[in-house]
């Protein structure tokens, strides 16, 4: 599974950094980046979590 988070409409909230800090990370402009090519399957729910928790709907799950 993969992540992608789409910087032109990303807000900053930082809820995917506080639900899924091992994926997820604020860039020092204050905005969300994904930091794994893959996510580990172990944190695969919580991304899940990040992505449906987002209230600009920037972040996007792809499934392999």
């Amino acid at each position: 599974m993969k992540v992608r988070v789409d910087e032109d409409i990303c807000a900053g909230h930082g809820i995917c950094v506080a639900t899924c800090p091992e994926v997820f990370r604020l860039t020092a402009d204050g905005f969300s980046e994904v930091i794994v090519d893959v996510v580990p399957p172990e944190h695969a729910a919580a991304a899940r979590t990040a992505e449906e928790q987002c209230p600009e709907n920037a972040i996007e799950v792809e499934f392999d």
